[in-house]
């Protein structure tokens, strides 16, 4: 047989079979199976191929911005410090400005918080923010949609208990009306 012959030949699964079970002497004991399984494992790593580089483009966003984007990407950034600042000084009105209606936040318990308890928690002097340091924080733009990662080592007590430590958490900003306002957020504590 010729090599072309052959490689065309290898092409149809009848024969590959066949070729595996003559190149292989343990076919009759198992070992067709095990190049089978051999053959799936490969198969499986090919597979995850894709899904670990879309994680790797997501974790590393686009580096080169038009100006427009960087605007708003300070535009952005500054909104995260003045909503840390309003926090440290338990500043509603802030809240009260830049929350939109349907505002849903996420505690790290897992409690779903709302505008108006957000604001009444600030008042009331029930949530205590002594320090808080946020490092680490990426800034991704969807249109009117911005979505914001970032750590938070912060420092705590609401209504009367220590939240102290590190926390990641992911804000989303949506532009309405010409202004920025939060519509989601949700906080996980790290190790």
């Amino acid at each position: 047989m010729q090599k072309n012959e052959l490689s065309t030949e290898l092409m149809h699964p009848t024969f590959r079979t066949r070729v595996q079970a003559d190149l292989c002497p343990l076919a009759d004991c198992g070992g067709l199976v095990v190049t089978n399984k051999c053959l799936m494992l490969l198969f499986c790593v090919f597979a995850a191929i894709p899904a670990f580089s879309a994680q790797h483009v997501a974790l590393h966003p686009k580096s080169t911005f038009d100006s427009g984007e960087q605007e708003i990407i300070r535009q952005i950034v500054d909104m995260e410090r003045q909503a840390k600042e309003a926090s440290l000084r338990r500043d509603a009105d802030f809240s009260l400005r830049t929350l939109a209606e349907d505002y849903v936040a996420i505690t790290p318990l897992g409690q779903v918080t709302t505008k108006q308890e957000t604001i009444s928690a600030r008042r009331s002097g029930q949530l205590r923010y002594e320090s808080m340091n946020v490092t680490d924080m990426v800034v991704r733009l969807y249109g009117d949609t911005a979505v914001v990662t970032a750590r938070a080592d912060v420092k705590g007590h609401q209504l009367g208990e220590d939240f102290s430590g590190p926390y990641r958490y992911t804000r989303v900003w949506v532009r309405r009306n010409g202004r920025w306002q939060t519509v989601s957020y949700q906080a996980t504590v790290t190790q």
